[in-house]
């Protein structure tokens, strides 16, 4: 859910008179302090009463230019739970040769007294914590004194930027409510950004301007865009289940520096791109195309791979192999080598781009077409279409066409299949960055699943006991998942531990794996298991609960509603089969009713079967989503899917014993 608003700059152009003023500090109503709760979302902890935003370019009193930000805000906190508010974090980036910096605090916290007056302790702004987070960014930090349940809390800090390049953007949505919040931008004509709009809220107040000769600087001036955004009665963002990075979808303005007019020569440079610039920037670059033209690094390794395969996926499959037992990921992301190819082959190891560049190179080497694909990960948010935006990329994987089809590689994780991606690079889609043709656009979402097959069969025993094997036969990315969770431990015996050790309900007796080190084969667990229950065999009635396995007891879906879509990242289907085998005295009196539940538009499907037999009952069920992504329109659907699950999977299979 994308808008973009663009700005034109043109002649005739109406002046408008718009009025965005900060509110009024330190000055907290009864009626404020009075809140018991928000009208419009009681079971909010805390609400945005005002916030007001304001950013602009000016020249600092050391004749240096710099973006000055200002962040004001008032917070009513009904509740404990409400407490973290009052810690604040500010980000701060630097380089090499300059840095952000916090320029003011302050801050108030008022209450109610016992007896009905309000009571104010001010923040001591030497209490501004800084600390170095990473080469490139500080955080600053600070608490709110005095806080307690009824109590309004505000601040507001002003930072400067000598990163003209980096506008700063707006989030109206945070995950508590807000009443009103208001962003005031002004621009001076020498610098052109590209504005977007993100998130389905509508604005209350959009305004833009242009206010003649605002800004003056080393002997050049020229009036200023001057833009006002509003938004009232904002719902809280609610993060749930399946879902992308929450900047993709919380409403927010953002800018991008398109063009910067010189203050003292006049001349224009273009920061907004075309895909054409980018293609040639990232082949010319030495992190990246430079590193691919580099020959012979792999000749000597791969030489040997190749012995006696002559089919490309062979070849292919080899070099994928090699490179991810031989090349350690160091769990950093990014689109281009930090010490060259050269290196990561001598440490064997490096961030994801280091990797997927060496497994490139190394494929070409084996004269396998492959290319490199430059993508957003999932946390890391959608990447721009509307312009090219290079910094909104932070992953690199490969492309290898072979045997007459396209595989997508990603080779940091020595588990992953050939052709399987991690959930984290299932987003939308990746840019593949060819050599001898224009970059392209690629979805990433190849139609790989989750598939997993459960097999029970159980005996209840003369004195109560129910003993017997279970079978798990995981298929793609759910064998991937399950190797990756046994991999954790040094030994299968101590993986079953484990498992032994966490479960309530089973006692894993013995237990035995089939194709665990076979990454392109399905993965087969098989157990001996005891239930943790004995049955009173003198009962008359005994209740089975024929669910052994993914008991659903909570609804993964639970807003009112939900405005971004449901996204899984890949289909999955799950079936579970569980025999039991009846002592001769016991008969089934109430077998489990039959459902069979479908999502619309074939979206999935939650089927269950009953077969009686000669002293014994098989109940299966099949869970089925057939699609990655859900749409906004399909949530309700989906919700109700899951509410008559859980609400079926509270039937049990009653026996009787025999008169």
């Amino acid at each position: 859910m994308k808008k973009t608003l663009l700005l034109f700059l043109v002649s005739g152009l109406a002046i408008i008179t718009a009025s965005a003023q900060d509110f009024g500090y330190g000055a907290a109503t009864k009626e404020e302090l009075s809140m018991q709760h928000y009208d419009k979302d009681t079971s909010a902890h805390a609400v945005v009463l005002n916030e007001y935003g304001s950013a602009k370019i000016d020249q600092m009193n050391d004749n240096l230019i710099k973006i000055i930000y200002e962040h004001h805000v008032k917070i009513k906190i009904f509740d404990s739970k409400g407490f973290t508010l009052g810690n604040v974090l500010i980000g701060l980036g630097n380089n090499d040769n300059d840095a952000e910096s916090l320029e003011a605090v302050r801050g108030v916290t008022a209450w109610l007294d016992d007896d009905g007056s309000v009571k104010t302790t001010a923040f001591d702004p030497a209490k501004v914590y800084k600390e170095k987070v990473s080469k490139t960014f500080t955080e600053a930090k600070f608490a709110m004194p005095g806080i307690k349940n009824g109590c309004v809390i505000e601040y507001d800090y002003i930072t400067s930027s000598p990163f003209l390049g980096h506008f700063p953007g707006w989030n109206f949505q945070w995950n508590i409510p807000k009443i009103h919040s208001l962003y005031d931008v002004r621009q001076p004509g020498f610098w052109t950004y590209n504005v977007s709009l993100r998130g389905g809220l509508k604005f209350s107040k959009n305004i833009s301007e242009v206010i003649p000769d605002c800004f003056s600087a080393r002997g050049a001036s020229s009036g200023c865009v001057h833009m006002v955004f509003g938004m009232d009665d904002i719902p809280a963002f609610i993060s749930e289940s399946d879902m992308t990075s929450p900047a993709n979808f919380i409403s927010s303005v953002n800018f991008q520096l398109e063009a910067y007019k010189n203050l003292t020569t006049g001349a224009v440079t273009h920061y907004a791109q075309e895909w054409s610039d980018v293609d040639r920037d990232f082949d010319r670059s030495e992190t990246f195309g430079q590193q691919l033209r580099k020959k012979g690094l792999f000749k000597d390794i791969v030489a040997p791979l190749l012995s006696a395969k002559t089919d490309t996926l062979e070849k292919a499959k080899a070099v994928f192999e090699y490179i991810q037992k031989n090349l350690k990921w160091n769990n950093l992301y990014g689109t281009g080598t930090s010490d060259g190819m050269r290196k990561v082959i001598e440490n064997h190891s490096g961030n994801c781009a280091e990797i997927n560049l060496a497994l490139v190179a190394a494929l070409t080497e084996a004269g396998v077409n492959a290319e490199p694909v430059i993508l957003s990960t999932r946390e890391h948010g959608y990447v721009s279409k509307l312009y090219p935006v290079t910094d909104g990329f932070n992953y690199v994987i490969a492309k290898v066409d072979a045997g007459g089809k396209s595989y997508l590689l990603d080779a940091t994780d020595p588990l992953l299949p050939f052709g399987i991606l991690p959930l984290r690079c299932l987003n939308d889609q990746g840019r593949v960055m060819a050599r001898d043709k224009p970059s392209y656009w690629i979805n990433l979402n190849t139609g790989q699943k989750k598939i997993r097959t459960f097999n029970m069969d159980l005996t209840l025993t003369p004195d109560g006991k129910l003993k017997g094997t279970l079978i798990q036969l995981s298929t793609g990315y759910d064998a991937y998942e399950k190797r990756k969770e046994i991999k954790q431990f040094n030994s299968t015996d101590e993986y079953v531990q484990s498992l032994d050790e966490k479960s309530s309900k089973f006692r894993f007796l013995s237990a035995n794996f089939t194709n665990l080190d076979s990454l392109d084969e399905p993965l087969t667990e098989t157990y001996e298991i005891e239930l943790n229950e004995n049955k009173n065999m003198d009962d008359e009635h005994l209740s089975i609960n024929q669910f052994q396995l993914d008991h659903i007891t909570r609804n993964p879906y639970r807003l009112a509603e939900r405005n971004f879509p449901v996204d899984k990242g890949m289909a999955l289907s799950e079936q579970f089969s569980f025999t039991l085998h009846l002592p001769a005295n016991y008969v089934v009196d109430a077998p489990p009713k039959e459902i069979n539940l479908a999502l619309p538009d074939n979206g999935g499907k939650f089927q269950t079967f009953y077969q009686a037999g000669a002293g014994s009952f098989t109940y299966s069920h099949i869970l089925q989503f057939n699609k990655a992504i859900y749409s906004p329109g399909e949530y309700a659907a989906l919700k109700e899917f899951f509410n008559r699950i859980i609400l079926f999977q509270k039937d049990q299979v009653r026996l009787n014993k025999k008169s």
